[in-house]
């Protein structure tokens, strides 16, 4: 990976960091981290590509 593909804010030592965190983590710990990321009253979804603009349109209406 080059520089130029890194965000903003970011270097090589960071991306070897965040690597070894997820490498090294036990699937007990994932689960647990991907359970704190979504709210009781929200799901996680597969969308198909094509309907990700409609998708954030609707969401963005309801919490307008």
């Amino acid at each position: 990976m080059s520089k130029n593909d890194l965000p903003s804010g970011w270097d090589e030592a960071r991306v070897r960091r965040v690597l070894a965190h997820y490498e090294e983590q036990s699937e007990k710990d994932a689960t647990v981290e991907d359970e704190r990321g979504v709210a009781p009253s929200e799901t996680v979804m597969s969308v198909p590509l094509d309907l990700v603009p409609k998708v954030r349109k609707l969401i963005a209406k309801r919490q307008g």
